[in-house]
């Protein structure tokens, strides 16, 4: 990989965006300027505009009729959006990066638009590949890969162009505790040899640490507000260990994840599990026929408890997940309800209506945008209910107790599109929640979230697990790599193997 581009200088002048179809700036008054070659980690609570941020460098916000900016933000002292391929962008949803049908393909798309030659393209492409770790055929299909694999597919992608600053997204959110590290060794690898400057947006601060020289801290207020203003602009900035040492617990109490301080979990069960709601039996999963990836596997979904599907990436947890509610066939063997849950229907979920896995088994995707329909928040969450054709009066009490409970209730009208990843993954966890179904799945729950967001969601799960509110325990799949949900939930562990 020759010709490697020099650092990046990027600053911001009090700079600010505010969303097209938003009350509120996402952020404003942020000022700061990172020096070629720097390791900056940013941090700062759910919707304190860090992704926002990241497009605005990576000059991908849009122009004037997708929103409005005050001050400069800069690369190399040129307006960013003026600089697009000087800094490389890797965003929170890698499936919005994965443009070509091949892997090796879309690898190579970046190179091919920046007019590398040909020769080099190839060799950059393995190069890139072999440091994400990611050890994949060249003409395997990006749509077959796994939501981690295509986080280093990313990552690959953008290491390839060899930019002047790369800027990282929550990198290793969907990937097991090995490919973390991998992940990050990759990018410090990658920066070594080139340079290049290195922005990294995390909730958890712990594996990043060790190779970043500063601390940027964002501030912001939650919600959208009637004034069109908030709070914001850099509340911290500094060495690394100075800043935590400093501004720890004042960070803590703000939502920034602090090593050494833990978020309050919720109490334990205060019910045995009861008699199964699902069973898996002899169970073949395969997200295309003839293409298994976990199995055969004998599984059992009970209420009062949390079953916490975990594994590396590649092995199936999320297609098993599907498979489980009802959305994906079985490749072999069978999934059961039990009398009660189908309540009349079939035993088999996959023979279910939509309408009838409205009230019995709800799901939550591993990507929030795969299942966002309305235009706006509240009708999002409205989108269940009305279909089960409920009262207005009950649409909206049950959707106003969502809104307050997950912190949406001041984004109520805002386009679920325009939301962080993370005020999106609680806006999907609300619609699963919706319609009160009695099996829940959950692909990644706290993806995303603050250290206060994740408390929140995780009580939310106990809640559900033990029946508070309904009277009547729900049970619950949860599909993570978040170790801490686990605990926190007295989750009954089932381990995948790896990719098959």
């Amino acid at each position: 990989m020759d010709h490697l581009a020099t650092p990046a200088a990027l600053e911001a002048r009090g700079w600010a965006w505010r969303h097209a179809t938003r009350q509120r700036w996402a952020l404003r008054d942020v000022s700061f300027r990172i020096a070629p070659g720097e390791r900056v980690l940013l941090l700062g609570a759910s919707g304190s505009g860090k992704s926002t941020l990241l497009q605005g460098l990576a000059g991908v916000l849009g122009g004037d009729d997708e929103g409005e900016s005050q001050g400069a933000l800069l690369v190399d002292g040129t307006p960013a959006a003026r600089a697009r391929g000087r800094a490389g962008l890797v965003l929170q949803d890698p499936d919005s990066q994965a443009i070509l049908a091949r892997v090796g393909d879309d690898v190579a798309f970046g190179c091919e638009n920046l007019g590398v030659a040909r020769t080099e393209i190839w060799p950059r492409v393995r190069a890139a590949l072999d440091a994400v770790g990611l050890d994949v055929e060249l003409d395997r299909s990006t749509s077959a890969l796994s939501g981690g694999q295509k986080q280093r597919l990313a990552l690959a992608g953008v290491i390839a162009m060899s930019p002047g600053a790369i800027l990282l997204d929550e990198p290793t959110a969907n990937l097991d505790p090995m490919g973390v590290t991998d992940v990050r060794d990759a990018v410090v690898r990658a920066t070594a040899r080139s340079g290049a400057t290195l922005v990294v947006v995390e909730h958890r601060l712990d594996v990043w640490l060790p190779v970043v020289d500063r601390v940027i801290v964002l501030g912001a207020g939650r919600g959208d507000t009637g004034s069109g203003s908030a709070a914001g602009g850099v509340i911290a900035d500094g060495n690394p260990d100075e800043v935590l040492r400093v501004r720890g617990k004042s960070l803590a109490a703000a939502g920034v994840w602090v090593p050494g301080i833990r978020p309050d979990f919720p109490p334990r069960p205060v019910h045995a599990p009861g008699e199964p709601m699902l069973r898996a039996e002899a169970l073949v999963a395969a997200r295309r026929r003839g293409v298994p990836v976990a199995g055969p596997l004998e599984a059992e979904v009970r209420p009062g408890e949390v079953l916490g599907i975990t594994g590396p990436n590649g092995s199936g947890k999320s297609t098993l997940g599907l498979t489980l509610a009802g959305l994906i066939a079985p490749e072999s063997g069978r999934v059961e309800a039990s009398t009660r849950l189908a309540d009349g229907a079939r035993g088999d979920p996959i023979s279910w209506s939509s309408r009838q896995l409205l009230t019995r088994i709800g799901t939550v995707f591993q990507d929030p945008e795969h299942q966002l329909l309305a235009t706006t928040v509240r009708a999002e969450l409205e989108v269940g209910p009305r279909a089960l054709q409920l009262p207005e009066h009950e649409i909206a009490e049950r959707v106003d107790e969502l809104l307050a409970r997950l912190r949406l209730d001041a984004l109520a009208a805002a386009n679920p599109y325009t939301l962080s990843g993370g005020e999106k993954r609680r806006l999907t966890v609300a619609a699963a929640l919706a319609t009160r179904p009695r099996v829940i799945v959950l692909d990644e729950p706290t993806f995303g979230q603050d250290a206060i967001t994740w408390a929140e969601l995780v009580a939310i799960i106990a809640d559900l697990r033990d029946g508070r509110g309904s009277g009547e325990p729900a049970a619950i799949v949860a599909i993570t790599h978040d170790d801490d949900v686990l605990q926190a939930l007295s989750a009954r562990p089932f381990v995948l193997g790896g990719p098959g």
